[in-house]
């Protein structure tokens, strides 16, 4: 049971430069009296929701809590505070005849008594000794004995940020007036690690590749670019983590995954983010039917790990199901039913042109096949609630995967969609090292031609492909797939969404050294 709270702090006043030298002020006597007001430990040994829930086993004991004071709230010889800490909020029932005078003669922890109450402000961490006790009025609180500052707060915590980008930009101060934003955060961090113990049950291997590469591949996308002053080269900042993990698969490896950040130099959208994290598995001696059962089995376990067993989610407009099964959707039958084509894998620039122009769909001159039928298909995709997985796509639009044995056009591939998004991608993996080759070459002509986020040529995988790489199958996906199930946008999904850089007013009156030099 996870307490709720909303954070009741008074309304900050207009001048935030008093009220922080007040608390200046009072920092500056507790130095005097010799108290510590940013002492390095705590001896907490117990959540508040854990007193609250097991009160009536645990009552009549004394514990160690420590958090942040929401409210103080002093009426003569007694006070009461709102103590917050990470699990929820308690109640501290402070009597002056029962709490012990200031106590400095240890260097290990210095004590204040209720003489010293005003010195602490809402918003200091505080620490408090006392007993599980239920007040007259029934409320469960600590009535302590002892208490302790941890840190002092200069700033006082306004009860709510003036607008969206000012909630993204302080994140953590969203955190503390909406609990809401820590809870999602919390569900975050659940969402990877279902992935991590779904994937370790089944005898995968985390091995984390690397972030900077010298051939950025596995994506259609525009890298950022850095430079190694150590070796004197240009490295970019991987947008997939396919060909490292595929070049495991090539050593010998079977199962095996990555789950870390990617950086795509892309624009900002409410599905897109240029860093974000993802996942990447590679399996042996398994094909894409094999992977895309196992791929339903990580999303039934997943959203049963986070949401406790929900199944239905409201994203967007669209009302998705998981319980009702996974749909599977052809890509030849998608342009056949909605656009008349009936040769999807053969079509002509001109037709896609023209196609694209009946259906206001913009576009540069210079587009390409696989970029226009892209742009079609994501046209179709908008209307497709799901779970459902897209099946048989062009070769032309997957310059990695495997070619069908019964249709060499196809490839064998799948991708999840959800609330009218693409939300992954499976295959079975090339290992033909001259059609990758090939391949690769075709792609590095689109690049030449303009293309910047077609796939580059890496003569160093094809080298390793040529020494043998056994056939396997590969998923990946990102934190959009909790997005989604989140119904928020990526900024709302990520803790601290980038932004472009800016200093509050009042920070630069009060650093006035440091800003008044800079240009």
């Amino acid at each position: 049971m996870l307490l709720r709270y909303k954070i009741k702090i008074m309304q900050v006043a207009s001048d935030l430069l008093g009220q922080r030298s007040v608390r200046i002020a009072k920092l500056n006597k507790l130095r005097e009296i010799g108290v510590d007001p940013y002492p390095a430990k705590s001896f907490k040994n117990i959540k508040n929701n854990d007193l609250v829930v097991r009160f009536e086993d645990l009552k009549g004991k004394e514990f160690t809590v420590a958090g942040r004071i929401l409210s103080i709230r002093k009426h003569g010889a007694i006070c009461f505070w709102d103590l917050l800490d990470e699990s929820g909020k308690i109640q501290i029932y402070l009597k002056k005849d029962l709490v012990e005078p200031l106590d400095t003669s240890s260097s290990y922890a210095q004590y204040l008594g209720f003489d010293e109450m005003d010195l602490f402000d809402e918003g200091d961490y505080a620490e408090l000794v006392g007993e599980l006790i239920k007040t007259k009025s029934g409320e469960i609180s600590i009535q302590a004995r002892k208490l302790r500052i941890l840190a002092k707060s200069l700033r006082p915590i306004p009860l709510e940020l003036e607008d969206k980008e000012e909630r993204f930009r302080r994140r953590y101060l969203d955190m503390k007036i909406h609990p809401e934003v820590m809870d999602r955060m919390k569900r975050r961090s659940l969402f990877w690690q279902a992935h991590r113990e779904f994937l370790n049950k089944r005898g995968f291997y985390e091995i984390n590749i690397p972030v900077l590469e010298h051939i950025p591949g596995g994506g259609d996308a525009v890298p950022f670019t850095t430079h190694m002053r150590a070796i004197d080269e240009v490295f970019y900042l991987r947008i997939s983590h396919e060909l490292p993990l595929k070049r495991l698969i090539g050593a010998g490896f079977e199962k095996i995954y990555d789950i870390g950040p990617r950086f795509r130099n892309e624009g900002l959208s409410d599905e897109h983010l240029p860093e974000h994290v993802a996942m990447e598995f590679y399996w042996s001696y398994a094909d894409w039917r094999d992977g895309m059962n196992l791929v339903k089995e990580l999303f039934e376990y997943v959203i049963n790990t986070v949401y406790n067993g929900k199944t239905k989610f409201q994203i967007r407009e669209h009302e998705v199901d998981f319980s009702k099964g996974w749909e599977e959707i052809d890509f030849a039958d998608v342009f056949q039913d909605e656009y008349g084509i009936d040769h999807i894998y053969n079509i002509t620039i001109e037709e896609v042109k023209e196609l694209m122009s009946k259906n206001h769909i913009q576009f540069e001159e210079n587009i390409n096949i696989p970029r226009g039928v892209d742009a079609l298909w994501k046209k179709v995709r908008r209307k497709i609630s799901g779970p459902a997985f897209l099946i048989n796509h062009p070769k032309y639009l997957s310059p990695l995967q495997k070619p069908s044995s019964v249709n060499p056009s196809v490839v064998e591939r799948f991708q999840p969609i959800v609330a009218g998004s693409e939300l992954g991608n499976g295959w079975s993996e090339l290992n033909d090292p001259i059609d990758q080759y090939e391949r690769f070459l075709q792609q590095q002509r689109l690049r030449d031609e303009g293309d910047e986020e077609a796939q580059w040529l890496d003569i160093d995988y094809v080298e390793m492909m040529e020494y043998g790489m056994a056939p396997n199958f590969g998923y990946g996906h990102s934190e959009r797939v909790f997005w989604f199930l989140e119904n928020v946008s990526a900024r709302e999904g990520v803790p601290f969404p980038h932004l472009k850089r800016e200093v509050a007013p009042l920070t630069k009156k009060i650093y006035p050294e440091v800003f008044d030099k800079q240009v």
